[in-house]
């Protein structure tokens, strides 16, 4: 069957197509420009002539980061960072949203702990109680410390416990009837269905780790020990112009503050902009699913 449209229907769905294409350029443009900034040479940049293309393209910025050891080791602890934090609050929030999801009579401590679990998420004791308990059990001046500074995210929690809930009860029933146990149903069914809220889960979390940068300045007495978000924060070129030949004086006479930071800061969204298209498809399903409650 052909479906007759309207002149007034291909109007409104030519004006959808020209508004999505606006909102991606108004998404992209800002990548965009800080490539751009950071692709070009200080004076143009300074004077305000950058704005689609590079101007004087250099990568000077680029070599100045790249040529201090300690970027690469802080990009190594980010990598550890996000990798241990994924997984550890994979488990966390499946191993506690799955008896969230039961109903008060099959699991009675429930309503309580959704209690606390919201108190927790709407109140903080702040941040000395926090680096006081945090030193207390020796997270000073170790990854595990900006691992499991927040590794119980409660909205993740409230998120995959809702889209269990919307998961067809018929489907546990038959399983206990086989004789399946918790663990089985768990692993066995819930988590197989789960891919979509656990995908948008590991992509909040993995963004989250990689992109958080105060609690290594909190926690790190050392600056061989920050991630690569708090490296970029703190670093600087140093120029010691005793040892400075003339192609490094000139390469570094070119570089300035606002090119610098941009290279920095497009670096640290590289690895983000390769791996979201790997969870994108199931980003609104999970998302959608698992903030209603069915």
């Amino acid at each position: 069957m052909v479906e007759e449209r309207s002149l007034l229907s291909k109007i409104g769905n030519g004006l959808n197509v020209v508004l999505l294409i606006l909102i991606t350029l108004l998404c992209l443009l800002p990548v965009w420009y800080t490539l751009v900034i950071s692709l070009s040479d200080k004076a143009p940049v300074a004077a305000g002539q950058v704005f689609a293309w590079p101007k004087q393209f250099t990568l000077g910025s680029y070599r100045a980061i790249m040529e201090d050891p300690q970027f690469f080791r802080s990009f190594w602890i980010s990598v550890q960072r996000v990798a241990y934090g994924a997984l550890i609050t994979f488990i966390v929030v499946l191993l506690m949203a799955y008896p969230l999801s039961k109903s008060s009579e099959e699991f009675k401590p429930r309503n309580l702990i959704m209690w606390l679990l919201i108190f927790c998420m709407m109140f903080s004791g702040g941040l000395v109680p926090w680096f006081m308990t945090m030193r207390d059990i020796g997270l000073i001046n170790n990854i595990w410390g900006l691992v499991l500074g927040g590794g119980l995210p409660v909205f993740n929690v409230i998120l995959v416990m809702n889209y269990f809930r919307n998961l067809p009860k018929e489907m546990e029933e038959s399983a206990l009837m086989d004789g399946a146990g918790p663990w089985r149903i768990l692993l066995g069914i819930y988590l197989p269905l789960a891919k979509p809220v656990m995908a948008t889960i590991l992509i909040f979390t993995i963004v989250g780790h990689w992109n958080e940068f105060f609690q290594a300045l909190v926690l790190m007495n050392k600056n061989e020990n920050y991630p690569l978000q708090s490296y970029i924060r703190q670093v600087a070129v140093v120029v010691n112009t005793s040892q400075m030949d003339a192609e490094t004086a000139k390469r570094m006479t070119s570089l300035s503050n606002q090119t610098l930071n941009a290279a920095k800061i497009f670096i640290s969204m590289l690895p983000l902009l390769v791996i979201y298209p790997f969870f994108q498809k199931y980003f609104v399903k999970g998302i959608t699913l698992g903030s209603v409650k069915g």
